[in-house]
């Protein structure tokens, strides 16, 4: 099974056998369901569709609740294709965190928390002006000169300036499994992951 699809719970921490502190992340990955198996003699490609978290009848599309029904299964939240799963899975099958193992490397995929319009010292990393000297009182967050003059009078595509900033999909690589529970559908990784909490991630082996 190539991935899953969790929710973000939040951060915390856990120490190891020498007593360090590591911090890591909850993910509550899972119960997901299969909701359809695409092939390539029907659909061009194949490809597994999973759902995961309820919602309710009055808030899904006439069109998705017959795609539902079809599957035998309740309405999701969120439904996502993994082209890269156990052939053995049929529609109605439900993956667990179990299909991970502790100390397996995962990959993680979400949408970063959105920062609205930000200026380039927070967006960019800009030192910003600095010091107080030569009549620069108010400019140590400015961005200052662009460097573009006669030649080529315009500014080039790509050039970093302020904007707006976050909400981007976001893929962190080769996060260590430190703990799974089971019986809770939790996964425990090493280090922090994209989004708010309560947000929706995938996470692929």
């Amino acid at each position: 099974m190539a991935g899953i699809i969790g929710k973000k719970v939040g951060m915390t921490s856990i120490f190891d056998e020498a007593g360090k502190q590591i911090p890591c992340s909850v993910i509550e990955a899972g119960p997901c369901v299969v909701t359809q198996v695409k092939t390539q003699e029907i659909d061009g490609y194949e490809a597994l569709q999973l759902g995961f978290d309820d919602k309710k009848d009055k808030h899904t599309t006439n069109a998705l609740k017959g795609h539902f029904k079809k599957a035998g299964v309740t309405p999701k939240r969120k439904v996502v294709e993994f082209d890269n799963f156990n052939k053995e899975l049929k529609t109605g099958s439900e993956v667990k965190a179990d299909i991970f193992a502790e100390g397996e490397f995962v990959d993680v995929i979400g949408t970063s928390k959105g920062k609205g319009f930000q200026g380039v010292v927070k967006r960019h990393n800009f030192a910003g002006v600095g010091g107080q000297t030569h009549g620069q009182h108010n400019r140590l967050r400015a961005p200052g000169s662009l460097g573009a003059s006669s030649w080529p009078s315009r500014v080039f595509k790509g050039m970093r300036m302020a904007g707006r900033m976050g909400g981007d999909r976001v893929k962190v690589q080769n996060l260590q499994i430190v703990k799974i529970f089971s019986d809770q559908n939790l996964i425990v990784v090493k280090g922090s992951i994209p989004g708010a909490k309560g947000s929706y991630i995938l996470i692929e082996k």
